[in-house]
């Protein structure tokens, strides 16, 4: 591409200068000749800009959707913005705020939510900035490939102490990030959403075989959901939390609308550990012969899926 615009500067500024010059008017009485070029010339000048311009698009969206797709080995970290902190939660269990460890060498995802307004995720370092939004989950990914500590901003004016938003990415060995990890063992994310699963009574409703009054949530996340009146989602993060903070947007086929919303009952925390605890039951599929209990907050009339 650099070298294109460097071909077709030369030239059309070339060419510029070059006809000022030449067929500059010389005298008072000198006029200049009436001319057309040929179409031929014509259809030469537009098409090959325009062809150009294709490879360019074509080649710039390519990379764009290659690179906007986590790894299947990202390592996936939750992230709650909120007036004026940011708060992760990794999937092992530890939690911090203001601060993110991370190995490096390893692709790490970031899926992100506000509890309140617009935020934005920024490390100038590593080159990425991505908006966090309330209401829905926002997705980036990085690499870190040098240790080091590294500024964390809020790049969105969100309150009267934004400037205070502000924080730190330590970029670690890897031997030093399991050390780190080690450190406070307080249960994974999986873990801590089954017994908020168990504390909301959703068992009472989802059985693992099916024949509760909801669907069963076993082996759901990933998987496509067939929905009343027609048509079908993607049973993602995003449309598990809308199925447990708003339950009627999407009423699984063949359920009726009998779930309650744990809008207010539930934190943007305790929503990211439910859906880590719906991903897990994907692993174990014994859990459909024994009939315990599948999934967190998808109530009767929704199963959680694509916003």
């Amino acid at each position: 591409m650099l070298a294109v615009s460097i071909f077709f500067t030369v030239l059309i500024f070339g060419a510029v200068f070059y006809f000022a010059i030449k067929y500059r008017r010389r005298s008072d009485d000198e006029l200049p000749g009436g001319g057309h070029t040929g179409l031929a010339l014509e259809v030469v000048w537009s098409v090959i800009p325009f062809g150009l311009t294709m490879i360019m698009f074509g080649w710039g969206a390519s990379i764009f959707f290659k690179e906007s797709v986590p790894p299947d080995d990202a390592m996936n970290i939750y992230v709650v913005g909120k007036q004026w902190m940011w708060k992760l939660q990794h999937q092992e269990g530890q939690r911090e705020i203001n601060e993110l460890h991370i190995p490096i060498n390893r692709p790490i995802r970031l899926t992100m939510t506000s509890e309140d307004v617009i935020h934005s995720f920024y490390v100038p370092d590593f080159r990425t900035k991505q908006d966090v939004v309330p209401g829905r989950y926002t997705t980036t990914w990085f690499t870190a490939t040098k240790p080091g500590k590294y500024h964390l901003f809020c790049a969105e004016y969100c309150g009267t102490k934004h400037s205070g938003m502000i924080g730190w990415v330590y970029a670690m060995r890897p031997e030093d990030y399991q050390e780190w990890l080690a450190g406070s063992p307080t249960g994974s994310m999986a873990d801590r959403g089954a017994r908020l699963f168990d504390d909301l009574a959703c068992a009472n409703c989802h059985h693992a075989d099916g024949s509760g009054r909801c669907p069963t949530l076993v082996g759901l996340f990933g998987s496509t959901v067939r929905l009343a009146g027609g048509g079908a989602v993607k049973a993602d993060e995003a449309y598990i939390r809308e199925s447990i903070l708003n339950p009627p947007a999407k009423i699984v086929a063949g359920y009726q609308p009998l779930m309650p919303t744990f809008q207010g009952l539930v934190t943007e925390e305790g929503v990211v550990e439910l859906i880590e605890y719906i991903k897990s039951l994907n692993a174990k599929p014994g859990l459909e012969q024994t009939g315990q209990p599948a999934v967190p907050g998808a109530g009767a009339g929704s199963q959680p899926g694509n916003q």
